[in-house]
């Protein structure tokens, strides 16, 4: 607030609280300067809800205390906590290499979000529509990952590549459908009960390939959906 602000606002509260009323020249000086000096980055209104006035009028209202100036700022920073807390910061346009410039724009709109001159950006990351262009991408491609990069990924998941090599094949899914004999569910690998040296039998291990009554399992799923195995 400028002193002229913060005058008019010393000038509310007396109105509605004599108590803070200064007759003495000398004090009012003081208590003008004082206040100048607490709320000089606060503003008396913003376009978000904040009215400094308002709380000055709801302290008088509920509070046999006079108010002070840090009353006012704490109530401003609660207020501008609770916009930011609805705002996430887009990217700055800015080169993010340029640190500088980065965070003076990611600042500014930061403080352009507080003192209600912008919105909140409310609008979460990778939500919301899909863009045409990625959408049309996507049924290009028919899948996020290409299949030229799902080829160089098969190496290092065994799993998934011989799961893909049976579709490709025109073979069933068998881990589509869960196993009757091991009871591991579907999309999970079939396991076995591992032996030590002992002839004790240890935890269940996973297995290279599924038990033979799953791979008939999932050709009779096929089947039953009207696909030809």
């Amino acid at each position: 607030m400028t002193p002229q602000e913060v005058a008019a606002l010393l000038a509310y509260m007396g109105r509605l609280d004599p108590r803070s009323v200064r007759t003495d020249r000398a004090e009012a000086r003081d208590q003008l300067a004082q206040w100048s000096e607490l709320l000089a980055e606060v503003p008396a209104t913003t376009a978000n809800g904040w009215d400094a006035a308002e709380v000055i009028r709801r302290h008088v209202t509920t509070s046999p205390y006079p108010l002070l100036p840090v009353d006012v700022t704490r109530e401003w920073h609660t207020h501008a906590r609770d916009v930011l807390g609805r705002h996430v910061d887009p990217p700055p346009a800015a080169d993010p290499d340029d640190v500088t410039s980065w965070r003076a724009e990611l600042l500014g709109t930061r403080h352009a979000v507080v003192t209600g001159t912008r919105p909140p950006n409310e609008q979460r990351e990778l939500t919301g529509a899909m863009h045409a262009d990625v959408a049309a991408r996507l049924a290009e491609l028919g899948r996020y990952i290409p299949p030229a990069v799902e080829d160089v990924l098969d190496q290092f998941r065994p799993r998934k590549a011989a799961r893909r090599a049976a579709i490709k094949a025109g073979k069933p899914d068998a881990l589509a459908v869960p196993c009757t004999y091991c009871k591991a569910e579907a999309n999970s690998p079939c396991t076995r009960g591992a032996v030590g040296p002992d002839r004790r039998r240890g935890p269940r291990v996973d297995m290279r390939q599924p038990h033979p009554c799953r791979v008939e399992a999932a050709a009779a799923a096929r089947l039953a959906q009207g696909v030809a195995a």
